[in-house]
């Protein structure tokens, strides 16, 4: 009896995907939408609920939103085709535009600046000043294709001559910045590599995931990368392009609404969107390549 209720779940469930596959976009009545997990994937899914909200009022069709559980997940989406539009941190819209051929349309701005720096953090307490001061010690990097807690921090260890393989005691992959932030505080490593909006440390991780005054002043940042192109959002080749520029516009329209700038802010710490170009996040793809990490490796490996 179960068996048979899964088979007529799955064939109504393939009924459901081939209807919307066949409807124009002019007819569409679900928009799928992407998001990064910059944090813990709960978090990300309520902080994303309103958007959710907002694009169904404003383009009148059901919005499905996937938060995957790490950016390499959003990448693999938008390759299937599965998903139609997305947030993505800058390192993964260069991958998705090399597997999935995305078109990026707008970048976050803060404060009306479109950049944002990778920090390496340590505890106040420690004794670790410099760059040069974290061999033989312990390190935390967030996801493997982010772009403030790999990527950069990567390059920024390769151009000062440290190879983290090789100079540091242990490595970890966090997964998040929120987890890089707490095993920092928790001394469960030496350092990490996490984000920070601007370079006086007034606007970064640890104040976002750290709600404690005391507590955020435990956490010292002894280096931060170049400017680095802010976070976009990127719509799917096979959208329609009247409807990917309602979508820009709901946006942008967005950014300048303080109801708006408030669900930006709470979602990826952002306070709205400007025009972007694929030409901006070319120093994200020369990040790579000096960091030695392949972009096909980076897919490939969470395909294994």
């Amino acid at each position: 009896m179960i068996e048979g209720w899964r088979r007529l779940i799955f064939f109504l469930g393939l009924l459901v995907a081939l209807f919307a596959c066949g409807k124009p976009d002019s007819q569409r009545t679900v928009l799928r939408v992407g998001f990064v997990p910059s944090e813990n994937v709960q978090q990300v899914a309520q902080n994303a609920q309103p958007i959710v909200e907002i694009l169904e009022q404003k383009l009148g069709v059901e919005v499905q939103p996937f938060v995957a559980t790490d950016y390499t997940g959003v990448v693999e989406a938008l390759r299937a085709n599965k998903l139609d539009i997305a947030f993505l941190s800058p390192a993964s819209y260069v991958l998705a535009k090399n597997e999935a051929n995305v078109k990026v349309v707008l970048k976050s701005h803060r404060k009306g600046l479109a950049h944002y720096y990778a920090a390496i953090i340590t505890h106040a307490d420690s004794g670790i000043r410099t760059l040069g001061d974290l061999r033989n010690k312990t390190f935390a990097f967030g996801d493997p294709l982010s772009t403030t807690g790999h990527v950069f921090p990567k390059k920024m260890f390769k151009e000062n001559g440290i190879d983290p393989t090789k100079d540091f005691k242990n490595v970890l992959y966090s997964g998040g910045h929120d987890a890089t932030v707490l095993a920092v505080l928790n001394r469960k490593v030496d350092a990490g590599a996490t984000f920070a909006n601007f370079t006086d440390g007034k606007d970064a991780a640890w104040i976002q995931y750290l709600k404690n005054p005391e507590e955020q002043k435990k956490i010292r940042a002894i280096a931060y990368s170049e400017p680095i192109p802010a976070d976009n959002l990127v719509i799917g080749s096979r959208l329609d392009p009247g409807l990917a520029q309602k979508i820009q516009e709901i946006f942008l329209e967005l950014s300048r609404d303080p109801a708006g700038n408030k669900m930006l802010r709470d979602l990826y710490q952002i306070d709205g969107f400007v025009a972007a170009t694929d030409q901006d996040y070319d120093s994200v793809r020369e990040a790579f390549k000096i960091a030695g990490i392949n972009l096909r490796e980076a897919l490939s490996k969470r395909r294994k």
